[in-house]
């Protein structure tokens, strides 16, 4: 991966390399970004930077069989780690080494991917993944031997977070006081759900949203389209080079999820004291129930962000609104007024603890028709304002 490759993110890139050139290279570092951002792409050129030797900002021109290497991400001094499950392939004590032919797809087509593409490639995106203590022990013992090319080893563990608690243990000591010549870079996008002990053993570098013009450039660039439609998808984007490219072949779940969430908005205002449509709802809960709970998840996160556009249209902050909804008879100007000072916090809360109890394997069916019926009585609250 050339760092040219990498979409914006300039100062992060010349502080990797100024710190690879001084010899002074973190053992153990953490890439925060959102989703989007390059925090993986970013990982893998600076991974190749190390290991290859390169030099001058860039990689290429040194070390060319090392280079070469990095083109299929078969360097054997770098490692990966990353959620996975059990699935058709793997029935039992999955580990990532098991998944690399895949791995390496998703890293050759969508370096900008999320964990929603990536267990749909798996085909099983109706389980939850995770780092677990089968994976730990294989970071181990992967780690413990010598590097085959007699120089750095560099163990990427993506989506850190996914990594439970007996895992994290295990790999506490490790991180603290790796091998000689070993870096740990670990990709997250919620931080604070990696336990503090590894964290703090980490040197954090937070990624920001990139910025509409990198997302233009980048799309007139590698799509061949108008620059007018370029910005226009940049901005709907919000800083998520993944999702400008799923908006490009129509591809994104968001699509899917609008259409839901508006059959569950208008059923919702309907609801209040009509018998058919509580029925309508509860329709609604049983087929979402029903997709994978990283779908229920992805949607629901989805849900809060339409809610929260919607607020910043109802208080005039349309700078800030790059939604743009794809049905014809749902607006969202017109739907804005109903979020509000007096509901907005209510429904956040409501969703976010949805996201957590499906998360933690609760009946979907169930969680969702409680949110439905809650979200009834907060659309028709009555503005304090």
């Amino acid at each position: 991966m050339q760092f040219s490759e990498v979409l914006g993110q300039e100062h992060i890139k010349n502080h990797l390399t100024t710190s690879v050139d001084n010899g002074r290279i973190a053992h153990a570092q953490l890439f925060v970004g959102p989703e989007g951002s390059g925090t993986l792409p970013m990982a893998l050129a600076y991974a190749q930077y190390i290991l290859c030797g390169n030099k001058d900002g860039e990689n290429k021109g040194r070390n060319e069989s090392c280079n070469i290497k990095f083109k299929n991400f078969s360097h054997p001094d770098l490692h990966f780690a990353f959620p996975v499950t059990t699935s058709d392939k793997v029935k039992s004590k999955p580990i990532s080494n098991f998944y690399l032919e895949e791995w390496r797809q998703l890293l050759d087509q969508q370096p900008y991917g999320n964990l929603f593409d990536w267990y749909k490639l798996l085909g099983v995106d109706n389980k939850q993944g995770q780092i677990g203590v089968d994976e730990a022990l294989e970071i181990v013992k992967s780690l413990s031997l010598k590097s085959y090319e007699g120089g750095y080893k560099v163990m990427l563990i993506w989506m850190a977070e996914k990594m439970n608690t007996p895992s994290a243990n295990k790999l506490l000591k490790l991180i603290e006081e790796p091998p000689e010549k070993t870096i740990f870079i670990l990709i997250a996008e919620d931080e604070e759900q990696i336990i503090n002990t590894i964290r703090s053993r980490c040197q954090v570098l937070h990624f920001p949203p990139l910025a509409e013009e990198v997302i233009t450039r980048a799309l007139v660039k590698n799509y061949h389209i108008e620059q007018s439609i370029a910005t226009k998808i940049a901005h709907q984007a919000n800083g998520n080079y993944n999702k400008a490219c799923d908006l490009i072949y129509q591809d994104s779940e968001d699509i899917q999820f609008e259409k839901w969430f508006v059959i569950w908005v208008r059923s919702a205002f309907k609801a209040k004291g009509n018998k058919s449509a509580i029925r309508d709802l509860m329709s609604w809960s049983e087929e979402i129930a029903k997709t994978g709970r990283e779908t229920q998840k992805k949607f629901l996160a989805f849900c809060l962000n339409y809610f929260r556009q919607a607020l910043l249209m109802n208080y005039k902050a349309n700078e800030l609104v790059y939604l743009e909804p794809k049905s014809e008879s749902f607006k969202l100007e017109k739907f804005a007024p109903f979020v509000h000072d007096s509901n907005i916090l209510d429904i956040s809360e409501e969703i976010q603890d949805a996201i957590y109890h499906i998360e933690r394997n609760g009946n979907s069916k169930i969680i969702l028709t409680d949110l439905s019926i809650k979200l009834t009585r907060l659309l028709h609250k009555k503005s304090q304002a």
